[in-house]
């Protein structure tokens, strides 16, 4: 098959991507997914993401290292195999970040990704439910909202952060530059009743028009080239090797674990590393793969008494209930994100701005991966250092595309991100004991009284903690000697190939990452038909 943009992955990035490409109908893209179709109710439904992220084929079933620093546990790392990829089973939590990360990322020699060259593609993809404003936009393909469900315990939440001296904002996407501390409720990938994944959005309107072909079940192989220029990749569906050409250019987006594993499967990389391996080096590229961040996450969890939580509401008459509220009028428990409000705090005295946000749930669950709530009546707090320092790996471990790559966050291999996290921890406690939330709380279940010290709290941390799903920047944008790509987002020494995903991040946004990953896409989807346009100019 032959068209003028390959586009492998038809995740977050690769469903905008195979959008804004077609919209030219002289232009033609394949659009490549290992995954199958979003037709598994638990995707549309937004509560249904605790049902799928350990989905056996709607996931990878990928596993972090055992050397990840959390005392050799090998923790789940779930990742979207599907249409919509990741934005088809996460917890749909609509944050755009800090100003500040985006001038970070230009401050780094990324030309034009600063905040103000970033802000116009998040109201480029937004169609928000409420009113357009200086913030919010409509008219885009990605529906965002708020949740109008306002539970107690949420609200007496924002109360007791009120009295730690948090500022309450209204909108948690409306972050003036030099902001402090601040709570408030989050947004949502989600319009009406149903997620608003990527394939919702941006890619099944798409699918209608003949210059887009979506192939699924795809598994991609390995880039092909013609020297320094890629020309198309090889996959495999049903069983039998097919390839797909592209006459311009062939982008990656396979994510933060799947970019990186097929650059180095191709001969993309460390030589040093496919030298081991034994795949031969194509191009040498030192930081494929390297680079690797991800947000580490580690819940407080208390019992309450005398208000209301999601606990009792997921059972028995109450679910029944929750169940009628959402077919009818597309209200209650079942419309809800991982998680309602937030807070971004600062810990340590050194930095700038906030430095760890916390997510807060009128509910409890009990140990173990699985978010399954408890019976009695519970609230938790899950806390992540924002700007974690510490730097991980995903590598290939063999040339069979279908063995998983080594994934190594390394988590917590840094002394600030340690201390970040169990001052990050304390901070949870003082704010559940706060008056307006202590008057509700029994007791702290975990990490529980008797741990005080700070080496008893990061022993919990790497005993209980795990990913917030965050997988970035393992392919690098910048001009340094780790970077993959330039701010065009064209990988370093070739030719019509790109990396376009939130592994080019240089630096982990604060928050959480899919809308940060959207604007990438809706960006460098507009530097690819700039430069397109520059090509045939020069033609002329």
């Amino acid at each position: 098959m032959q068209a003028d943009y390959v586009i492998v992955g038809a995740g977050s990035a690769g469903c905008v991507l195979a959008n804004r490409l077609s919209e030219d109908p002289g232009t033609r893209v394949i659009l490549l997914e290992a995954g199958g179709k979003d037709t598994n109710p638990y995707i549309h439904i937004p509560a249904g993401f605790m049902k799928i992220l350990d989905h056996p084929t709607l996931t990878w079933g990928f596993k972090a290292d055992k050397a990840s620093g959390l005392n050799g546990r090998e923790i789940p790392y779930p990742r979207g195999r599907v249409l919509g990829g990741s934005s088809s089973i996460n917890g749909m939590i609509y944050i755009r970040s800090q100003p500040e990360d985006y001038d970070h990322w230009a401050q780094m020699g990324n030309r034009g990704w600063d905040a103000a060259g970033t802000f116009p593609y998040f109201r480029k993809a937004e169609n928000w439910d409420g009113p357009a404003d200086d913030v919010h936009a409509k008219g885009g393909p990605l529906f965002t909202s708020q949740n109008r469900d306002k539970p107690a315990l949420c609200e007496a939440a924002i109360e007791a952060g009120q009295q730690m001296g948090w500022e309450y904002r209204r909108d948690l996407n409306d972050l003036p530059h030099g902001l402090g501390d601040h709570v408030g409720w989050v947004q949502q990938t989600r319009g009406g009743r149903f997620r608003a994944s990527a394939a919702r959005s941006y890619l099944r309107p798409a699918m209608r028009r003949p210059n887009l072909q979506v192939v699924t079940n795809a598994m991609v192989h390995r880039l092909v080239f013609d020297g320094k220029r890629a020309t198309g990749v090889e996959f495999s569906r049903g069983g039998k090797t097919e390839f797909a050409n592209a006459n311009a250019e062939v982008i990656l987006a396979a994510g933060a674990i799947g970019s990186p594993h097929l650059l180095q499967l191709s001969g993309i990389g460390d030589p040093d590393h496919l030298g081991r391996i034994g795949i031969e080096t194509q191009h040498a590229l030192n930081g494929v793969g390297k680079n690797f961040q991800d947000h580490f996450i580690v819940r407080v969890q208390a019992s309450v008494q005398n208000i209301a939580t999601l606990n009792e509401r997921s059972r028995g008459i109450r679910f029944a209930g929750e169940l009628m509220k959402y077919a009818l009028n597309g209200t209650g428990m079942l419309t809800y994100a991982a998680s309602l409000l937030s807070a971004s705090v600062k810990v340590l005295p050194e930095s700038a701005t906030p430095d760890v946000q916390a997510l807060f749930s009128s509910a409890s669950f009990a140990l173990g991966p699985k978010r399954v709530l408890e019976k009695t009546p519970g609230m938790t707090s899950g806390v992540w250092q924002m700007r974690p320092e510490s730097r991980g790996y995903v590598e290939a471990v063999s040339a069979d595309p279908h063995e998983q790559p080594a994934i190594n966050p390394n988590y917590m291999a840094e002394d600030r991100d340690r201390r970040t996290v169990v001052a990050g921890l304390r901070m949870v406690r003082d704010w559940f004991n706060a008056p307006a939330l202590k008057q509700y709380l029994v007791a702290e279940k975990f990490p529980g009284a008797d741990l005080q010290t700070d080496d008893e709290l990061l022993g919990y941390a790497r005993d209980m903690g795990s990913t917030v799903f965050h997988a970035t920047c393992s392919c690098k944008m910048g001009n340094d000697p780790l970077a993959v790509v330039d701010d065009r987002l064209r990988v370093h020494g070739m030719e019509g190939l790109r990396v376009i995903d939130a592994a080019v991040m240089p630096a982990v946004t604060s928050t959480n990452t899919n809308a940060p990953t959207i604007m990438i896409a809706e960006k460098g989807a507009d530097m690819i038909k700039e430069d397109a346009a520059a090509r045939q100019g020069a033609a002329a």
